[in-house]
Parts: structure tokens; C-alpha cells; sequence
């Protein structure tokens, strides 16, 4: 007969029921699995549902072994982006046997130091951190402590870790070559504040530096996407300006990309006559007629890369700004840059 489900099994208690060691029972819920005879997984696998047996992943990192645990900070868990590649890590994880614990700071720099110091506490494995600020004192300590650190879409001052997302010049590249060939020559290039994430501050001067090797006009315009009525002057005044040349938009990520398209909307634009490219793939920009241009992040890729990146020896010196932690765009061409 099987021993009936219990909540309160132990490890002691599957190893019995498995009829192994209490080790091979360690290393099956632990990193060393593969060290195991498939058979002797198998029973174990078998023993712990027949017991309702979880491991203890608190009281496992307090003994100072392994939590099976990785941590991510999220800025704000509202955004597409931050959704997409956490379900890549958390996929990625899934496969190692470890867990996923996500915080989300909402672009506060006082809930991000906190989220900091409660991952820590559970003696996570790593730390995937997509900053909101600037924790370069709280990220040190934490490194200073051992505990690994990649850096997601968003480089943080003097912290020496490996940065993992998109390649965001050759993101400029491909839309700024894309609108030239669509017969585009003046561009207004809006962004939320570039000050608040460094993916912001190179997607910015690249496009300065791109518009002015490509002898196109470009302009620029920033802002909090929460100033509606700011946006909806700018993008007024850059379509009554007196030029004989096409004009197009050039969104800086998905938020932007449906916040310029709601002014669209409202003024009456017929896309297209006026271009619109966005970064970021959203499920909607298919749908808005006819279809809008966009720059695809492959965030499965960038999660995996971030988890693969996390778990990798230690090396001398940064490795980033390299392949695989920058990832090239897939041009998703649409309607809205067809004149």
C-alpha cells in the first residue's frame, strides 16, 4: 500500500518512500539532479507527489545551501516588456528547477531599495534587476556579498555587471533605414524622459547621430506619457510645420507607440500619409488600420540570455555590450510606413 498525502512530509520521510539516500533526495530537489540514475529520479518524483512533499526553499537558503531561487526587480510590471521577458526567465527557470520571485517597484526609487533588501534576505541565487533608479550603493553591497547581478535593458552607473537586452543602436539603424527607403525625411522622434534609463540615453543619441549621417530632419520631443495634453501639442506642431518633405514618427517603445497613436486618432491622421514606427511588438499595433510598423524585441530570447548570463561562471571584466546579451530586432513592416 501507498503512504497517504501528508502536508507536513519531510525529506527523510520521501527518501524512505523512494527507498534511497536522504543525499539523492537533496540533489534531486536541488542543482544536481543530472547526477541521478533517470530510475532513481523517477522514484523520487514518484514518492514526493504520492507524499505531498514540497521542499522547504526558506529553511534550505537559512542553512546556507541552496534557495533554488532567482530574484527580479521589475521598474514597472505594468509595462509589456518587463511582462514578455519575465515569462522568458521564469520559463527558463522553470527548466533548472528553480523558482522565480518577482518585485515591482513602480519606477519608485524607495520601493526599489526596499524589493533590493527583501530578495537579498531570501538568499536568492541571483538577481536579475531592470532598475528604476540609480542603486548603485545597494547593488554594490549586494555584490559585495556575493550574490551574482545582470542588468536588465538598463545599465547602472559604476556596478560592474553584464547588461542584457536589445541592441538599441541597431534598433535606430533599422527604423531609421526602414522610414529613409519609405521616402521619409523628416522625423520627430518622441521618447519618455531619457534622464531615467540608459537604453533611453542610446536610442537618443543614436538617432541624432543616424539623422545627421542620413542627411534626414530630425526632431525631438520627451516627456512623462501622463502629460497628454504636452503630447498632443507636440505632435501638432510637428505636423502643421511647413516642409515639403514626408514626415513620420518615431516612437521610443510600446507605451509611447499607443499614446502617439490615441493623437493620431483624435487628429484625424490617415497613417501611412503620415509614418508611425514604434519600438516594441505590441498584439494591437496589427490590429489598428493599416497596421502599424514596429520593431520586435525577441524578449524570450532576452530572458533566457539574462537567466543563462545569471548562472554562468564568474569571468575577469564586463562582458557586456556582446553577444548573446544584445539582441538584434525583427522589423515587423506595416501600413503605417507604406505612403
Amino acid at each position: 500500500m501507498h503512504s497517504a498525502p501528508r502536508s507536513n512530509s519531510t525529506i527523510l520521510d520521501v527518501a524512505r518512500e523512494a527507498r534511497a539516500s536522504k543525499t539523492s533526495v537533496s540533489r534531486y530537489f536541488g542543482h544536481e539532479r543530472e547526477r541521478l540514475s533517470p530510475e532513481l529520479q523517477a522514484r523520487i518524483a514518484m514518492a514526493a507527489q504520492r507524499l505531498g512533499y514540497r521542499p522547504n526553499r526558506m529553511a534550505r537558503g537559512l542553512k546556507g545551501g541552496s534557495s533554488g531561487l532567482v530574484g527580479m526587480l521589475v521598474a514597472d510590471i505594468r509595462n509589456p516588456f518587463s511582462v514578455a521577458v519575465m515569462h522568458g526567465i521564469e520559463q527558463a527557470c522553470r527548466e533548472r528547477g528553480l523558482s522565480l520571485m518577482v518585485c515591482n517597484t513602480d519606477n519608485d526609487p524607495s520601493q526599489e531599495r526596499a524589493h533590493l533588501e527583501l530578495l537579498a534576505s531570501y538568499r536568492v541565487e541571483g538577481l536579475v534587476i531592470n532598475a528604476a533608479g540609480s542603486p548603485d550603493q545597494e547593488l554594490q553591497a549586494l555584490t559585495e556579498r556575493g550574490i551574482p547581478l545582470v542588468l536588465l535593458d538598463r545599465d547602472v552607473g559604476s556596478i560592474d555587471a553584464d547588461v542584457v537586452g536589445l541592441d538599441n543602436q541597431m534598433a535606430i539603424d533599422i527604423a531609421l533605414d526602414h522610414l529613409q527607403a519609405q521616402g521619409y525625411r523628416t522625423l520627430l522622434y518622441i521618447s519618455e524622459p531619457p534622464a531615467e534609463a540608459s537604453s533611453r540615453q542610446i536610442r537618443l543619441k543614436h538617432f541624432q547621430r543616424g539623422c545627421q549621417v542620413r542627411g534626414l530632419n530630425g526632431w525631438i520631443h520627451d516627456q512623462r506619457l501622463d502629460e497628454g495634453a504636452c503630447l498632443h501639442r507636440a505632435i501638432s506642431n510637428f505636423l502643421s510645420h511647413q516642409t515639403a518633405s514626408p514626415r513620420s514618427l518615431l516612437c521610443a517603445n510600446g507605451r509611447v507607440t499607443l499614446a502617439v497613436t490615441r493623437v493620431l486618432q483624435e487628429l484625424g491622421v490617415t497613417l501611412g500619409d503620415i509614418g508611425l514606427l514604434g519600438i516594441d511588438e505590441l498584439d494591437w499595433c496589427a490590429l489598428i488600420p493599416p497596421g502599424i510598423t514596429t520593431l520586435a524585441q525577441p524578449t524570450e530570447a532576452i530572458g533566457r540570455a539574462a537567466l543563462q548570463c545569471l548562472l554562468a561562471e564568474p569571468t575577469s571584466g564586463r562582458t557586456s555590450l556582446a553577444p548573446p546579451y544584445l539582441h538584434p530586432p525583427t522589423l515587423m513592416a506595416r501600413g503605417s510606413t507604406r505612403r
